[in-house]
């Protein structure tokens, strides 16, 4: 199938805007890569110091520069359902690598915050800038200069692009990330969405809302709504750098384990000592980026990676822009629906196709790059295979063509709606996104005077003492990546969820972020430039009638633009002392605008 024409212009304007910053990338790369140093030339206290910790096989191995080293670096904790798995990870990767002929080290660990324990409290504060720690964590990890390739154990929400940014600035080193799986499901999620809601409005007990949470979220791997933990599993295998068909296999079963194993075999062949040298740089590129953006598109995924693959992009040398997000969101037709665009879960939509189908469909309509360079170093057709656990072990077989459960997972040519799930917005409230999977058509334009917070929590008990019963646009400001990090405000939506279905027309308009797990209610987020960064946000009042047409495109206060000008604008509030906050006072301070991703290290190049 052709390209589409869409996805071509993109992807050409693309590889132009970064056609230096790109190229630079690529010459630090080729020039890391000549200069590597084999182990056995390094100087002899070097070289101790790297196998004395090691079991004699393991360290014969590498006295004597005897294969392959790969690095192992891993966001296990057993604070994340979803890390628990990893606990034994390492082990089974140097078993594994062992009889291969090769050898493994845990590199390094990074940090692995649960945004999930973080809701609504000051810890998620620090949630955005720890992905940038990450990375600076797995830089560190890959710094000691002995691996061959690395192995990445991480799932959840900064997680994944930090192990990314982190290993892209080590570009000469090939790497895969290796997955641990989601937990079976639990209580449904259109039940714990009731009983959420119902919680908002005082009608259910803590026992009550206690009971649905841990029926939800019960035994380790990863929680089973599509949120930022499961959009960066699509997002791993639509870019090629994650086993086909992998992401979504629960832990613990004999399938999972041959993955594990076969992920180590793979690094293994990747390697430049077995002929096929396939570094992460050449695996990220323009078309594996325009790639993301349409499986984002196609599957509802979370709006956190409005940010994160903008700052992928840039580790790479290439200029993604929410510009290219807008424009191929035109052309790509939804054909998922997960909680919280639907009542299913991952294992649902892996039941009924998966990832090899959404795969395959997007390619047979032209929507996908399908020559991109990959972990298999094959191009996008093997990404339509699903792996079988057989009497001669795993085995790779064609995937299935046709969904098993439209209700969860549709053809191309049968989309829960023709155009992608994100949107971007702009108007003289700045530039901002919006995510419409579950949002109701009429729903889409929403107009009412403004309800201005600077603080979040307040709307608990403006809602408990019914001030909120009536039409309002909720303005959270000073909620922006330089003002206090960019939390997220998934607490407040149970109680704008409430509000909207007793027919009130309401929305949210914020310079912070909402969990990868955003509704029903319209949200314009990620406002740029934000409050504390000399944004409009910080001249609106209460009372100001604000419209927010996803239609259109458009985010405007209805003011006119002197008035607007001439206004002076609120003064953030302090933040509090203690809870770490005071040690990420340099991050905030030297952080990137929302649309160039949030990040502190903003074009590398």
């Amino acid at each position: 199938m052709a390209l589409h024409p869409q996805v071509a212009a993109v992807t050409e304007r693309l590889i132009e805007r970064s056609r230096t910053t790109r190229a630079a990338y690529l010459a630090g790369v080729a020039e890391a890569a000549a200069s590597v140093e084999p182990r056995n030339e390094l100087g002899c206290a070097n070289l101790a110091h790297t196998f004395a910790g090691c079991e004699a096989e393991d360290k014969q191995r590498l006295r004597v520069d005897g294969g392959p080293n790969l690095a192992i670096v891993t966001a296990y904790n057993d604070m994340l359902s979803a890390h628990k798995p990893y606990e034994s990870y390492p082990e089974a990767i140097r078993c594994a690598a062992r009889r291969c002929g090769a050898t493994a080290q845990v590199a390094g660990g990074v940090p692995a915050m649960c945004d999930g324990v973080t809701q609504g409290r000051r810890g998620m504060e620090l949630s955005l800038h720890s992905r940038d720690v990450i990375a600076l964590a797995t830089a560190v990890a890959l710094s000691h200069e002995v691996f061959d390739a690395a192995l990445l154990l991480g799932i959840c929400d900064k997680i994944v692009p930090g192990l990314l940014i982190g290993a892209l600035s080590y570009g000469h080193l090939p790497a895969l990330f290796v997955p641990s799986g989601p937990m079976r499901s639990g209580l449904s999620n259109a039940e714990k969405a009731r009983v959420r809601q119902r919680a908002a409005e005082g009608l259910a007990t803590r026992e009550e809302r206690l009971d649905a949470e841990a029926r939800s979220y019960h035994s380790p791997g990863t929680c089973t709504f599509y949120g930022t933990a499961n959009s960066n599993q699509m997002l791993l295998e639509i870019m090629g750098l994650q086993l086909p068909s992998s992401s979504f296999e629960p832990p613990d079963t004999p399938l999972r384990r041959a993955l594990t194993e076969a992920a180590v075999v793979q690094a293994i062949a990747m390697t430049a000592r077995a002929g096929q040298w396939r570094p992460i740089a050449h695996v990220i590129d323009e078309r594996t980026l325009v790639n993301a953006v349409v499986g984002l598109h196609a599957t509802g995924g979370s709006t956190n990676h409005l940010l994160h693959l903008i700052a992928i992009a840039h580790a790479a040398g290439v200029r993604l822009q929410l510009g290219d997000f807008a424009d191929l969101g035109a052309v790509t037709p939804l054909l998922a629906r997960m909680y919280p665009n639907g009542t299913a879960d991952v294992n649902h939509f892996h039941a009924a196709g998966g990832m090899g189908l959404v795969i395959g469909q997007l390619l047979d309509a032209g929507l996908l790059h399908g020559d991109v360079n990959t972990i298999l170093g094959t191009g996008l057709d093997a990404y339509r295979r699903s792996p079988r656990l057989t009497d001669c072990g795993l085995q790779w077989v064609e995937g299935t063509q046709n969904s098993h459960d439209t209700a969860v997972l549709r053809p191309v040519s049968n989309p829960f709606q023709s155009s992608g799930a994100l949107k971007v917005l702009q108007g003289n409230l700045g530039t901002a996104a919006i995510k419409l999977s579950a949002v109701p058509d009429d729903r889409h334009v929403i107009e009412a005077p403004a309800l201005v917070l600077d603080d979040p929590a307040l709307l608990k008990g403006l809602f408990r003492d019914g001030v909120l019963d009536r039409d309002v646009v909720v303005v959270v400001r000073f909620q922006g990546p330089r003002a206090n990090g960019m939390p997220e405000m998934h607490s407040l939506m149970p109680i704008l969820g409430a509000l909207q279905d007793r027919g009130r027309r309401v929305a949210l308009v914020t310079d912070g972020r909402l969990s990868g797990a955003s509704g029903k209610v319209p949200a314009a987020i990620h406002v740029a430039p934000e409050a504390s960064g000399g944004g409009m946000l910080a001249r609106v009042r209460t009372g100001d009638v604000i419209r927010l047409d996803a239609v259109a495109g458009t985010l405007h206060v209805q003011l006119p633009a002197a008035e607007l000008a001439q206004r002076p604008p609120a003064v953030a509030p302090l933040l509090p002392s203690g809870r770490g906050l005071a040690l990420f006072r340099a991050l905030r301070a030297g952080v990137g605008d929302a649309t160039a991703g949030a990040s502190i290290f903003g074009e590398m190049q």
